[in-house]
């Protein structure tokens, strides 16, 4: 059976775009973007809608401050691989657009402030989502699939 991570888009902010993440068609948590572009601003443009395949990256500061926070969770950092354009997207923990870097933040919930949706919770959000990939990637090949 395919394993199959979706982020759906539901709202947009100023900067920000809000989704809605499932697994396997169960609800797991919210995601957050940057907006999309016409043209390419890297580490401030939304992941182009389009299935794609997660893997593990090692390598980078990013992993390494991962492992020393969640030493007996981490495993690598899940990076969605080959979108076009786009290099080193990961799924990681942060609430705003501005910490984002092109990449999928997860939440428990949001907040609409000022114009931009925020996300809260996301280090409970991160370490549900991280431990169920983990457990699925290790048998077998994972896709996510991004919808606007």
């Amino acid at each position: 059976m395919a394993i199959h991570l979706k982020v759906i888009r539901i709202e947009q902010g100023k900067n920000s775009t809000l989704s809605e993440i499932y697994l396997n068609n169960q609800f797991i948590c919210y995601g957050l973007e940057d907006i999309p572009r016409e043209k390419k601003i890297p580490g401030s443009t939304s992941i182009p809608a389009g299935r794609y395949k997660l893997g593990f990256n090692r390598d980078g500061g990013m992993n390494g401050n991962y492992y020393d926070r969640f030493p007996k969770l981490h495993k690598g950092m899940i990076e969605i691989k080959n979108i076009p354009g786009f290099n080193y997207v990961y799924v990681h923990i942060g609430n705003t657009h501005k910490e984002t870097a092109g990449c999928l933040l997860v939440g428990t919930g949001y907040v609409f402030e000022k114009g931009e949706y925020r996300l809260l919770q996301s280090v409970t959000a991160y370490k549900k989502l991280y431990a169920l990939l983990v457990e699925m990637m290790v048998q077998g090949e994972v896709f996510i699939e991004v919808v606007e």
